[in-house]
């Protein structure tokens, strides 16, 4: 039985903590960390770390609609980091940390700015959104050591300070929608 798979890409601050989320989300099937939105072919993570590639760190899900689709997706998305924040995510900071939801089809963008739309106008945040909706453009892989991050280092310092409480609060948010 051959699975049709759509794909979305994210952008919400480091790609190790998109990607620590996303694999854990039941219906999604590979996330890949990586780079999109920039201007220059082939960035390299120094390169896209320069801020002057203007690539996000993104990581592009792979899915089954059949098993989650993009409205849970994007729930997810928008309660997993602060996407008031431009180009920033915490301690990190420049363009390539940008809020961003990058579709690859025309009901992933609708569904993207009515979430924007509403999450602003019940003032879910204290502050309006930033997230960048933009079509997908140029994907690039990103090096080897940066996927599977969180599973493969998971004890490493930024792992336990950073992504582990990110982590417990998703775990625990969205435990009926796990693998």
């Amino acid at each position: 039985m051959d699975q049709k798979l759509d794909k979305i890409t994210f952008g919400a601050g480091c790609f190790w903590c998109v990607e620590a989320v996303f694999q854990r989300v039941k219906g999604v099937k590979s996330v890949t960390s990586g780079y999109m939105g920039g201007k220059i072919k082939n960035p390299t993570y120094r390169e896209v770390c320069s801020g002057l590639t203007g690539h996000a760190e993104v990581c592009q899900l792979a899915y089954d609609p059949k098993e989650v689709d993009v409205a849970t997706l994007l729930e997810i998305f928008w309660q997993t980091h602060d996407p008031t924040t431009l180009n920033r995510q915490g301690a990190d900071t420049g363009t390539q940390y940008r809020s961003a939801v990058f579709f690859h089809t025309p009901e992933q963008q609708k569904e993207a700015e009515a979430w924007k739309q509403k999450l602003n106008a019940q003032h879910v945040f204290p502050n309006p959104i930033v997230t960048e909706i933009a079509p997908a453009s140029e994907f690039y892989v990103a090096e080897d050591y940066h996927q599977n991050y969180f599973n493969e280092n998971g004890t490493e310092p930024y792992c336990q300070i950073v992504i582990k409480p990110k982590m417990d609060k998703f775990l625990k948010a969205f435990k009926s929608k796990l693998n």
